[in-house]
């Protein structure tokens, strides 16, 4: 063949390649991302909103935010530890600290001054203080050569080691996080703070104005915020970094940017991955969730007290059910799970057609996890009906039996969440002083085993070790009233006792729980074996091959680690109208009357009373372009200066489907508006003196 026809074959190739890289290269929509803060979209935010960041300005922001540990976000608004997050963020930690005595859920808390200021059981903050690429270390422990199941347990004991020697060496919550589905890993370590006290939260009423009909709308006007102090050594923690607050708040159309932590997506997911989820995983997912429901509002009519001790699982089983209605909703609208599937078929035709390594080693990897899916799939009722924590005491004897035989071994041989990086965190969560109450934890875990008898059978080999041929209720009224562990000590007492203590324990839920635990071991060395290791070997493989298609020009799902996002503060058109980007107090009571103040629209007293003192005028809520997922709940929302312009509280429905999706066109971020916030703490609740702290004025 001659030079020239040799030369005719490679162009006709590189213009082949180049067209099927173009055709596969990601489209981002708008505003779209979830950026991790070693990977911003500097080109994008400079080419858009010819907005540069200095590194000084991303630096002060991430040691600026906080991640709670029991879902969601925050960040700090003062030099003295002060901390601003959603209310319903610290719901739980409201609901712990309530007594039938005294509501604060219902009626709110307000302490004047530091002395007020009350400790919660068991509430743990993080800061991202350094990110360290380990990816190549990671890779280099695994032998590509091995079995998945080998090369997942090679993985694993790498990261521990990594993980170990960070905690051994800082003093630091150590985490390796993987991102890009494998494609890297990244080790993440963190300012823990436990000594959390309790400063300031509105009545629920205010917080969620309008309940579960307005949940996931627009327009909205919830006073959704709580404040909390970070302590050390018994005094509030002097902080460097922390957002001052805006004097006017977010603007129409400008520029703003959230940090925070977004729990999960799953954009990156194969074609198969997203079929299981709605064809399987959701519905019964929305299945199980409704009866949950249901036995909530059940426990809940047994009286006053019991009505009590429901709020936050009603509230948040109707949150998720909501949120998972509009994900599913999401997939089967046809025109997006095509658009899903054709960027799927232009990745696997690149990799098809490459003669690159890294690139052709995917050919397969789609296939594999499809395969594993559907062995997923098949064993759904056993993963979903399987009550091991069916209730939390039950869950904390479980998690005793576990945590005795796991220490005893060598570090990366154990469960992920017993690594030594991980054993304080696990320890302060075991050993909280949070209530739990015997009825409640009797009737649902009766619940729990009754699902399970109905939906597996009696021969299931779960139920067999749960019940005994036991009716749910009387095994259920028995472990309850054998049980020790809602005392503190006593579990204390057990796990500094050991595999001795445990094994000798007559405890009705200890030894109910070492029943159960060779059925949970069996269980979870199959998932890890057969569809874990199948699914991050193969994803690690697209990981790699999507690396050498795009580069790192988009962003990966998200891990509930900190993230940043940027967009402009904007309404939004609905049906045939305009959606106005901002609410106000005016609205909150005009809204109040219309509905003649019938619940859920009723307003609550204190907000009933300050009408005549609000400047009515003032922004409650407001909406903006970012991209944002549960988890992102409490995240601040900064101007391009820093400061502090607003909340995160919500998303509208038609975010719901960001879990797979971002529809730049109509989905939106709900926040509460920083001007309304200083409002309400000096008209509504006269805490003019936090205001001041929190405003910057002496």
């Amino acid at each position: 063949m001659s030079p020239i026809s040799n030369a005719r074959k490679h162009t006709a190739r590189a213009v082949m390649a180049a067209a099927l890289t173009v055709a596969a290269t990601p489209q981002l929509r708008g505003d779209e991302g979830m950026w991790t803060f070693d990977n911003l979209p500097v080109k994008l935010l400079k080419d858009r909103y010819g907005f540069t960041p200095e590194q000084e300005w991303v630096d002060h922001l991430r040691l600026a935010s906080v991640r709670f540990n029991d879902g969601g976000s925050g960040a700090f608004v003062s030099k003295n530890g002060l901390v601003l997050t959603n209310h319903h963020v610290a719901l739980g930690q409201l609901q712990k600290m309530s007594t039938p005595k005294k509501d604060y859920v219902k009626e709110g808390f307000f302490a004047k001054d530091l002395k007020g200021e009350i400790a919660c059981p068991d509430l743990e903050v993080n800061v991202l203080v350094s990110m360290e690429d380990v990816t190549a270390r990671v890779r280099a422990a695994v032998d590509p050569k091995a079995s998945d199941k080998d090369q997942n347990e090679q993985r694993k004991g790498e990261i521990s080691r990594i993980t170990k020697a960070s905690t051994d060496e800082t003093g630091l919550r150590s985490d390796v996080v993987e991102l890009y589905q494998g494609g890297e890993y990244w080790l993440y370590r963190y300012k823990k703070y436990t000594d959390m006290r309790l400063v300031m939260a509105p009545e629920i009423q205010a917080a969620f104005y309008g309940g579960d009909p307005d949940n996931f709308t627009y327009p909205r006007f919830a006073l959704d915020f709580a404040f909390f102090r970070v302590y050390e050594n018994g005094k509030p923690v002097k902080i460097e970094h922390y957002l001052k607050w805006s004097k006017d708040g977010a603007a129409d159309g400008e520029l703003v940017f959230v940090t925070g932590h977004p729990g999960r997506t799953d954009r990156l997911d194969t074609v198969a991955q997203l079929e299981y989820a709605r064809d399987l995983g959701l519905p019964l997912y929305l299945k199980v969730a409704a009866a949950k429901r249901a036995d909530y509002y059940a426990y809940a009519k047994l009286g006053a007290e019991q009505e009590r001790r429901s709020k936050d699982r009603i509230f948040g089983i109707e949150n998720a059910i909501k949120a998972v209605t509009g994900e599913y909703e999401g997939l089967l609208d046809p025109k997006l799970f095509a658009s899903l599937k054709d960027a799927e078929d232009a990745l696997r035709q690149t990799v098809a057609g490459s003669s690159d390594e890294t690139t052709k080693n995917a050919k397969a990897s789609w296939d594999k996890i499809a395969a594993a899916t559907k062995k997923a799939g098949d064993r759904r009722l056993q993963t979903t009906y399987r009550a091991y924590a069916a209730t939390k005491v039950a869950g904390l004897a479980g998690t005793i039996v576990r945590y005795v035989a796991e220490v005893a071994k060598p570090n990366d041989k154990r469960y992920e969440e017993f690594r030594d990086s991980a054993l304080e965190s696990l320890k302060f969560r075991l050993f909280s002083p949070a209530p739990m109450y015997p009825d409640m934890e009797e009737f649902f875990l009766k619940r729990a085993l009754e699902d399970a008898l109905r939906e597996l059978g009696p021969d299931d080999e779960f139920v067999r070790a749960a019940l005994g041929g036991a009716e749910p209720a009387k095994v259920a009224k028995d472990l309850i009233a054998g049980t020790k562990l809602f005392d503190v000590a006593a579990r204390k007492k057990l796990v500094e006792g050991g595999e001795k203590a445990v094994a000798e324990s007559d405890d009705a839920l200890i030894v109910w729980s070492r029943k159960l635990d060779p059925v949970y071991r069996a269980q979870r060395k199959w998932y890890e074996d057969e569809i874990e290791s199948v699914t991050v070997a193969e994803g690690n493989r697209i990981a790699k091959a999507r690396f050498a298609v795009y580069g790192k020009s988009t962003y990966p799902d998200a891990t509930f680690t900190l993230r940043m996002s940027y967009g402009k503060v904007a309404g939004y058109e609905q049906g045939t109208t305009l959606v106005a980007p901002f609410t106000t107090f005016h609205g909150l009571y005009d809204r109040a009357i219309g509905h003649s103040e019938k619940p859920p629209f009723d307003l609550a007293p204190r907000v009933k009373a300050a009408k005549a003192k609000l400047k009515l005028g003032t922004k409650v809520n407001f909406v903006t372009t970012n991209d944002i997922i549960g988890g992102n709940s409490g995240s601040p929302i900064v101007n391009a200066k820093g400061e502090y312009v607003g909340l995160v509280f919500d998303g509208n429905i038609q975010s719901l489907v960001g879990r797979y999706a971002y529809d730049d066109a109509r989905n939106r971020t709900v926040a509460v508006h920083s001007s309304g916030i200083i409002e309400a703490m000096r008209a509504v609740y006269g805490m003019g003196k936090l205001a001041d702290e929190v405003a910057g004025r002496k």
